[in-house]
């Protein structure tokens, strides 16, 4: 099954989960669970109700209904949350939802937002339909038209950079209808990403305005998110990772273009080593949005996180990662720059 991250699994008990990564185990897809069925839930979706959760609402959930959802794979020591293939009822591809979307005729303002933003990638980048996608509440049909954001898709790093170098030029465009993120939404964004005091509320306006992933279409929020082509290859070396410990350290970003994809990647060098086992880290990997093209080529940063032995079973050979993101929140785990931006 030729499954992406941000594609969204149904499971036959109607549960909703997210997946977040390119290679699976034989037997199940690794996601993480986000839409629970709940009488008293806030969305709808085929005459049920749903709530969404959070991590610990979702590690509670599947501990006491599905705890097989919970096993053991390729990291040491560390249960992964997925769904066992037995016990799919839908892969729901934002590629086809999104298609459904533009061949809709609807009265609903959300809708036609997600149609603009379509036509304005496809018509000012010459980014095929195919090449994008929706996902987020609206996959399976949970948004709510009035507060949903507009999770976007661009498949390929290179349509993906096109795309945000478009709306950097559009949101200082007074004619456009893509706009920078300002006022309130700042702080509704600000107080959905960052649980911790990581990052101030200024330092996180800087860091997210020149990324140019994120902005506002008629006073709804958007993102444009990055996954690989759905033909592209993907890694299929055995891997297997283990969790050394906590660890910080100061570095020099050496590669940032897989920056936005899932996982975030950078290549970096010169790393001086503040806390933590005495490896050699070679990369930075980032599985949370927040801190996605967070940092570029050239820049000092220091990064937060847990440092993870790497062994290639393929080819013999072992490496290190600095991980960000080991949970949803990510509390104590970041990248940033090196100096605090004024």
């Amino acid at each position: 099954m030729n499954i992406r991250p941000r594609y969204f699994i149904q499971t036959k008990d109607d549960l909703f989960f997210a997946v977040n990564t390119y290679t699976h185990p034989e037997d199940y897809i690794i996601a993480f669970l986000r839409y629970v069925p709940d009488e008293n839930g806030d969305r709808s979706h085929e005459n049920l109700k749903y709530s969404k959760v959070d991590s610990d609402e979702a590690y509670e959930y599947i501990k006491k209904h599905h705890p097989n959802y919970l096993f053991k794979w390729n990291v040491e020591n560390k249960k992964m949350m997925g769904v066992p293939t037995t016990d799919i009822k839908k892969i729901l591809s934002p590629i086809k939802r999104l298609d459904e979307i533009l061949n809709m005729k609807s009265d609903d303002p959300y809708i036609g937002k997600i149609q603009k933003l379509a036509e304005i990638f496809h018509n000012e980048c010459d980014i095929s339909y195919e090449n994008m996608g929706i996902t987020g509440s609206t996959l399976p049909g949970l948004q709510k038209s009035e507060t949903s954001d507009i999770d976007f898709i661009i498949f390929g790093l290179d349509n993906h950079k096109k795309a945000r170098l478009l709306y950097k030029k559009l949101k200082e465009d007074p004619e456009s209808i893509l706009n920078p993120i300002e006022g309130e939404f700042w702080e509704r964004v600000y107080n959905k990403r960052i649980k911790d005091d990581s990052l101030d509320f200024d330092e996180f306006i800087f860091y997210e305005k020149r990324k140019n992933n994120r902005g506002l279409i008629d006073n709804t929020l958007f993102d444009i998110l990055s996954t690989m082509n759905p033909d592209d290859p993907i890694n299929t070396d055995e891997l297997y990772y283990k969790q050394i410990g906590k660890m910080k350290i100061k570095c020099k970003i050496q590669e940032d273009k897989q920056s936005f994809d899932t996982p975030s990647i950078y290549d970096i060098s010169d790393v001086e080593i503040i806390e933590g086992p005495n490896v050699k880290i070679d990369k930075l990997v980032s599985y949370t949005h927040t801190y996605a093209g967070e940092v570029q080529n050239n820049e000092w940063v220091i990064a937060s996180g847990v440092c993870e032995e790497v062994t290639n079973k393929t080819n013999n050979t072992k490496t290190y990662n600095l991980t960000i993101g080991t949970t949803r929140e990510s509390i104590g785990e970041y990248i940033k720059l090196k100096e605090k931006p004024v």
